[in-house]
């Protein structure tokens, strides 16, 4: 970890010239600009042309490193890596172009930071790579976006003011998107497509999907609410109807749960669902949600490179409500809220700030989350760095 220490690079942003990639570097230029607690960080891409373009059009400094690296080349790849202490990705979709850096960053003792959302792929790295990145030190951070970070840190906290409050966890929690405004991203929408065709040629991929426990190689925990079948919840006096990336963070947040020695119970259990609202109104809209996840991105999904305005991302946010429940009948209310678009203007903060704590972390390697490897501490770096709240509701 020494040699790590004086490495080139504190971080690179891979795919800074793609449209999330570019504000992950703003996110750098914006926030830590002339501070003294700036990282030495760095952008990388297939063209460096096109990265010089970017540097400029973002008011980077003229200073700030380009990195030439493609995932079709492994020397420029080691290279990348190898200078660096931490590289965020934001080239998807993950089980397309995500191999050759994951093994890289994995055998050469880099932490890595993603926006994956693919839980076939991921659970082929936590076996190829899982035990290479422990003896190594590097981190594998995979889903440090929307999904699945707020989702991830959101059960983290409700569960220690749980046991902090009521002196044990909440064997049971709901999230519940209460309000989100934003557009999925085109990487979003394009992992989901190839996520698809992988599960048409090998049906283990359908298998992997269905499974709440993908993640937790070797344990198998309670039967889940399917978070499938439109309900209305009387406490919330709201109907709940299904949520297109609860597969995903599910399965993130029992990986957590598994590699902290499950701080939550073995029996815990756990789903996500967004609430529409009383009535028979609120039946509609919850009943529709079913058809909606057939299809979540219509007919012309987002394309990758594509994304909102400027305007647009500063208007969006989101508002996840998460109820843990006891035995007893007691519960526990827990919410994260966050400014901007979540899956770009608070995706891309979200990211970084995950480079930034993965830099002061002293956890352990091996590939895991955010909520495994950074807890607390990327808390309060999302609440300083990205407009983004945690608290305990009334």
């Amino acid at each position: 970890m020494a040699d790590k220490a004086k490495r080139e690079h504190d971080i690179v942003v891979y795919g800074a010239t793609g449209y999330t990639g570019r504000l992950v570097a703003e996110h750098f230029v914006r926030e830590y600009g002339g501070r003294p607690d700036a990282p030495r960080w760095a952008m990388a891409g297939r063209n460096r042309s096109k990265l010089e373009d970017v540097r400029t059009l973002i008011g980077a400094p003229d200073h700030t490193p380009l990195i030439v690296a493609d995932a079709d080349d492994p020397a420029s790849l080691d290279s990348m890596c190898e200078s660096a202490r931490a590289v965020i990705t934001t080239v998807g979709p993950y089980q397309l172009y995500g191999d050759a850096l994951v093994e890289t960053c994995a055998r050469v003792g880099t932490d890595y930071a993603d926006l994956c959302g693919e839980p076939a792929w991921m659970r082929e790295q936590i076996d190829r790579h899982h035990d290479l990145a422990t003896a190594s030190g590097a981190r594998i951070c995979f889903s440090s976006g929307f999904d699945s970070i707020p989702f991830d840190l959101g059960v983290l906290m409700l569960q220690k003011h749980a046991v902090e409050g009521f002196g044990r966890p909440a064997p049971r929690v709901r999230g519940r998107v209460r309000s989100m405004k934003g557009t999925f991203s085109g990487g979003t929408a394009a992992s989901l497509g190839a996520t698809m065709k992988a599960a048409a040629k090998n049906p283990k991929v359908i298998g992997l999907l269905r499974d709440p426990f993908a993640l937790t190689p070797g344990f198998e925990g309670p039967d889940q609410p399917s978070g499938m079948v439109p309900h209305y919840e009387a406490d919330l006096d709201k109907w709940a109807a299904p949520f297109v990336m609860a597969p995903i963070n599910t399965k993130n947040v029992h990986r957590t749960n598994f590699l902290l020695g499950h701080p939550y119970g073995e029996d815990f259990r756990y789903d996500e669902m967004m609430l529409t609202s009383p009535g028979d109104a609120g039946r509609k809209m919850a009943e529709a949600a079913v058809e909606l996840m057939k299809n979540p991105f219509g007919a012309k999904p987002p394309k990758p490179g594509e994304g909102p305005s400027a305007e647009e991302r500063e208007n969006g946010h989101y508002d996840i409500l998460f109820v843990g429940e006891f035995p007893d009948g007691e519960t526990l209310r827990y919410a994260v809220k966050g400014r901007y678009d979540p899956g770009y203007g608070s995706t891309s903060r979200m990211i970084a700030e995950t480079a930034m704590a993965l830099l002061a972390s002293e956890a352990e390697g091996g590939v895991g989350t955010p909520g495994s490897f950074l807890g607390e501490s990327l808390v309060r770096r999302l609440r300083d760095r990205a407009e983004m709240t945690f608290e305990l509701e009334g």
